[in-house]
């Protein structure tokens, strides 16, 4: 029997896309299909953290926080998170967490505004944006940064590529501006409608990619949800 839901297509990292996955079914239960295929893979790096001086951790990932649980069993130093769930994640590992805001910018107004004991140290991914460390040392914050883990890259999988062809409307959220640019170069086709976390991630699609992009109404993963639910709602709206 056919079977004409819309189709939810989840490229994050498939720990974040089946907490995503969580999320959605929560929210509209059997009302959309979900099939996962990430097109990145979180490989932690095996680093020497140098903690003699810092007075403190900036972390803007759970990938972050994880990656750093296995390489220091310090917990003494505060935690200046991103967003509720980075934030959560620190304070279950053991950390001061605080959260600074939802996104990148609002961290760096939060500890300009702050101006916390320093030097402090940004445990990130290879494939980082939005040069925390040197905008906070430009205004006088010392911010060293080390890379605690990798995002390579993978091929969508043969059910997500059979689930882009078929006929069912595919949505698809978009969490990062390499994740747009990642399923650009995967799939040159077209999805019926985007969910995208920030107008950043939609303006980095190099082409039209859907007949129709909506952008959540604050980078948070509630927001998203809200912005499937939608886009769900409507499966045939250009």
């Amino acid at each position: 029997m056919r079977d004409d839901r819309p189709l939810v297509l989840l490229t994050r990292p498939r720990a974040a896309s089946e907490a995503f996955a969580a999320s959605l079914g929560a929210a509209l239960g059997d009302r959309v299909r979900i099939v996962i295929s990430a097109l990145m893979e979180i490989v932690p790096q095996d680093v020497t953290l140098a903690l003699e001086d810092v007075k403190g951790l900036i972390f803007t990932s759970r990938n972050g926080v994880e990656a750093a649980q296995a390489l220091t069993s310090r917990r003494d130093l505060p935690a200046y998170c991103v967003g509720s769930a980075t934030t959560d994640a620190a304070s279950r590992a053991g950390w001061r967490a605080r959260m600074m805001g939802p996104d990148a910018a609002a961290l760096v107004a939060g500890m300009r505004a702050l101006r916390p004991d320093a030097p402090l140290l940004h445990l990130h991914g290879r494939h980082a944006r939005g040069d925390i460390a040197g905008l906070l040392v430009a205004d006088g914050i010392e911010v060293r940064e080390e890379i605690v883990y990798d995002q390579v890259e993978r091929a969508l999988s043969p059910e997500a590529l059979t689930a882009l062809r078929g006929d069912a409307p595919v949505i698809l959220p978009l969490f990062s501006p390499r994740s747009a640019r990642l399923f650009a170069a995967a799939f040159d086709g077209h999805v019926h409608a985007i969910a995208a976390i920030s107008q950043a991630v939609a303006d980095a699609l190099p082409r039209r990619v859907a007949d129709r992009i909506l952008i959540a109404d604050e980078p948070t993963a509630e927001a998203m949800v809200a912005a499937v639910e939608k886009l769900a709602a409507a499966p045939c709206a250009g």
